[in-house]
Formats: C-alpha cells, structure tokens, sequence
C-alpha cells in the first residue's frame, strides 16, 4: 500500500481535505485558552477520520474495512460536535460553520457508502485466513488463600 493508493479512493481524499481545513480554517481561530483543550481535540478527531480509513483501506479485509470506516465515521461526527461548539461560542462566523457541515455531511454519506460497497463486495473474504477468528478459552478462576481460612493465621 502506498500513498498513491488511497489517493485513488475519493472518501480518503475528501476526509483527508476536511481535516486540512479544520486545521487551517478554525484552529488559527480559536483563542488562545482553547489550545490545550478544543484545539487538540479538534486536530486529533479531525486528523483520525482520514487516518481510520486509510488504516481499514490497508488492511486488506472488508470485516476490517468496514469496522475502521465506522471509527472514522465516529471522529466526523465529534468533530461535527466541535464544529458546533465554536460556532455556539462564537469562535467561528455562520458562513463558516454551514460550509464546514456542509462537508462534513458529504463526507459523512462518503464514508456510508464506502461502507455500502465493502459490504457488497467482502473485498478479501477469500484471503488466507479470512475466515478464522480469534477467541480465548474461558477459564475458571479460583482463588485460593490459604492464610484466611485459618484463623490462628490471623493476630
């Protein structure tokens, strides 16, 4: 997989440049109290929208896949969250805001239908190995203490 790859795939490009714009349009915009706490959580949910879908897209499973597109589309909507937050408390304009949920829905229906056509497709279902699944043996746990059922251990 090579960066060259995902540009190939429209949800990571449009998710890629959200996130770009949150970083260039609204984080400069926030005051200077904000930058340890909503400007880090906007930078880091924004960034991981991009980064889930490159992850799942790299993972060669479509179970995978789709499991990474719904991370992904988990981060859109709390970065939609702090996008409503500064507009509440007036860090960013009206135009702003509308035109950043604007590409948040289009990258939200993107991501829907990524997940749509992974699941139409099982891309990689018949990989080696793909239908294994991992799980651990139950065990019973006993505790056993030998100085508390005696009570002469006890002072």
């Amino acid at each position: 997989m090579s960066v060259g790859g995902l540009e190939k795939l429209d949800v990571w490009c449009k998710a890629r440049d959200f996130a770009v714009r949150i970083n260039k349009e609204v984080l400069p915009l926030l005051p200077t109290e904000e930058k340890w706490v909503l400007n880090l959580q906007l930078r880091r949910s924004s960034q991981s929208i991009p980064a889930n879908i490159a992850e799942g897209h790299g993972r060669f499973n479509f179970q995978d896949n789709v499991r990474f597109c719904y991370i992904a589309r988990g981060s859109l909507e709390e970065t939609l969250s702090h996008i409503v937050y500064t507009h509440k408390v007036g860090y960013i304009s009206e135009a702003l805001f509308k035109s950043l949920a604007l590409d948040g829905e289009n990258v939200n229906r993107l991501i829907n239908g990524y997940i749509g056509f992974l699941k139409k497709s099982k891309q990689g279902a018949n990989e080696p190995g793909a239908n294994y699944s991992i799980r651990e043996d139950t065990a019973d746990y006993n505790i056993e203490d030998d100085s508390i059922s005696s009570e002469s251990n006890i002072e």
